[in-house]
């Protein structure tokens, strides 16, 4: 039949799927779900869950969610969810470069924070006494899929999410999900050196010189040299292990810029000044709401988990301004007044 458009079902793309490099995830031969559904007549597996993903709860609210500069009042800085689009856009690249499952990437890159809580990783740091062998968000993001929202994803993707930190080993089971690995650390690293330029933390001639000569000045221009850098290493004939990774003296520069954003911001005085206010925050909201677990909604309690679970998983689902606003409501007013100022950034 002739006309402007060609219908494409599920088994069309599947079929396309069969083009892509050998070590491709395909979402035909998908590990499943852990509760089976009849397949979608027009999506493949991995298609459904990206668009699970974009309408849930937890992927909304990583729009007043931190970054680096906490609950800042710039409307330029990176956020939560502007970093996951950037952390998208990027591992999209890299999987299409590779001859990858682009879609199953995007999935993973799209829920790969959605277990952040307030305040960014000094979030992590306040709730982790309340968790036995601490907290941390990408644990965190697979019982948001899993459980709080009931997303029943694939395999592949709640495996991307509970791996996507390099922290957290094994690592990735998808060639895909290592992609994801690389395109967060490209992210936070270019874009954090920008807000911290934007905030007058750094100035550009602050960066190491090595890794401003490898990957250039913060901005597309990092981003679309790392990105490149990435291929390069996956591609060539000394990456024996068929894994997705940086070139070798790349890499190197990578992280020594990773060193110095630790020293020179992440771990910064001015984060520091940040740090004690946002654990502050953190940990009353915690201990009131376990004194008085009868004002978590019923729209975010799994009834199953104890109280401290359920506590934790409320509290650490705030977005920054709705902490700070429940703050400021069960706490006493004046004392809360001389917190905010010290969460914002001008």
């Amino acid at each position: 039949m002739s006309g402007p458009f060609r219908f494409t079902d599920r088994a069309a793309r599947e079929a396309a799927e069969t083009e892509l490099a050998p070590a491709a995830a395909r979402s035909a031969t998908s590990r499943g779900r852990a509760r089976p559904e009849p397949a979608d007549p027009l999506r493949t597996e991995f298609e459904r869950d990206r668009d699970r993903i974009l309408h849930a709860k937890a992927f909304r609210r990583l729009k007043h969610k931190t970054q680096v500069f906490l609950n800042p009042d710039g409307d330029h800085f990176v956020t939560r969810l502007t970093h996951t689009l950037q952390v998208t856009q990027v591992a999209r690249s890299l999987a299409r470069a590779l001859g990858l499952n682009e879609t199953l990437a995007e999935a993973i890159a799209l829920a790969h924070d959605v277990g952040h809580s307030p305040f960014g990783h000094l979030g992590e740091d306040a709730l982790e006494p309340y968790v036995a062998g601490g907290w941390h968000h990408a644990a965190q993001g697979v019982r948001i899929v899993e459980v709080l929202e009931h997303l029943n994803l694939t395999e592949e993707v709640r495996d991307g999410v509970r791996s996507h930190s390099w922290k957290i080993d094994p690592p990735p089971s998808t060639r895909e999900g290592e992609c994801v690995r690389y395109a967060d650390r490209i992210g936070y690293l270019s874009h954090d050196a920008l807000d911290a330029i934007r905030a007058g933390v750094l100035r550009l001639g602050d960066l190491p010189a090595r890794p401003l000569e490898v990957f250039g000045e913060p901005g597309s221009e990092m981003v679309g040299r790392m990105i490149d850098a990435v291929v390069e290493g996956s591609l060539s004939a000394a990456n024996t292990a068929g894994v997705v990774v940086m070139a070798p003296e790349k890499l190197e520069a990578m992280h020594e810029l990773r060193a110095f954003m630790f020293e020179r911001v992440y771990n910064s005085q001015t984060a520091a000044g940040q740090k004690h206010v946002a654990i502050d925050v953190i940990r009353r909201l915690v201990d009131h709401h376990l004194a008085h677990p009868e004002l978590i909604p019923q729209s975010y309690r799994d009834p199953d988990a104890d109280v401290l679970t359920q506590v934790v998983d409320y509290v650490s689902g705030m977005t920054d301004r709705f902490a700070l606003a429940m703050h400021d409501r069960l706490f006493d007013a004046d004392a809360a007044a001389r917190m905010v100022p010290l969460l914002r950034t001008t």
